[in-house]
């Protein structure tokens, strides 16, 4: 963990692209809340095969034009690139400068896997073509990738993405802090030196967050998995519960020198608020 007390503390709030005009109109009141924080910046997620191009690049817009900070997530998998370079070229014409790079899952039913294959080939190609314009965020998975066969093959995938140009990594979430001290540990022996930025789901929903974490792989530890179920449909403890569990897991980390935060809001800014305020941020 020694060469991540280096990196000067990031913390930074994503939300997904939203797909109706109320929900744009909730995202930018959210956006507003969270704003009052500080973060560095706001991060907008891309659907499957580029299926929400259109609804990010506009919720980056409108991020941008309320006077934020934002970093549009580009997914390369079924994309090609000339599909690439004229979204990445959209972006540099409205002065964007950070991007979390992603491989990105196919839209279902889809064969074709398009031009690029993994994550690494797409910061290769935005370097090759736009150099050192964009500030690069890439994926790490302290619990590794899902699809990853062996936890060696994983960390040598994470390792070709900052070879190829990355600037900086953001965590999948994770609720075991040693998962993520032992890759930290596990990338500095691979003379990596990039800051690696822990991703951070607040828990407010159990059926939702068990639903996310079989889909990315993320594992929730037994003993807070049954105490969820346990809670049933009571809400109330389930947020008191969760806030409690998310804020050790964020003091641990942090005490123990993470270079910041990032949160998984999923558009909304109380629960993210609330653990801000009880980590003394």
């Amino acid at each position: 963990m020694e060469s991540q007390k280096k990196h000067q503390r990031c913390f930074s709030f994503e939300f997904f692209p939203p797909s109706t005009p109320e929900g744009a109109e909730k995202l930018a009141q959210t956006a507003k809340q969270l704003a009052q924080l500080k973060p560095e910046f706001f991060s907008v997620t891309y659907g499957a095969g580029g299926s929400t191009r259109e609804r990010t690049l506009n919720a980056v817009l409108d991020l941008c034009r309320a006077g934020h900070s934002a970093a549009p997530h580009i997914s390369c998998i079924g994309s090609s690139r000339v599909s690439v370079r004229e979204i990445l070229q959209e972006y540099k014409s409205h002065g964007i400068r950070h991007l979390v790079a992603l491989r990105g899952d196919l839209p279902s039913g889809t064969a074709s896997t398009g031009e690029f294959h993994y994550a690494n080939e797409l910061v290769a190609f935005i370097r090759q073509e736009f150099g050192d314009h964009f500030f690069i965020e890439v994926a790490a998975y302290p619990e590794y990738h899902p699809q990853a066969r062996t936890a060696q093959e994983d960390l040598q995938a994470f390792k070709r993405k900052v070879e190829a140009g990355a600037d900086s990594a953001i965590t999948q979430y994770f609720f075991n802090a040693d998962a993520y001290f032992h890759f930290v540990d596990e990338c500095e022996a691979m003379r990596l030196a990039l800051p690696i930025v822990p991703g951070i789901m607040p828990i407010g929903r159990f059926s939702q967050l068990a639903r996310f974490s079989d889909a990315c792989g993320a594992e929730i530890p037994r003993w807070i998995r049954r105490k969820l179920e346990g809670y049933g449909d009571d809400t109330a403890s389930i947020r008191a519960f969760g806030l409690d569990v998310v804020t050790d897991l964020c003091d641990n980390l942090l005490r123990h020198g993470a270079p910041g935060l990032h949160f998984y809001t999923l558009n909304q800014a109380g629960l993210t608020t609330t653990l801000w305020q009880r980590l003394g941020l």
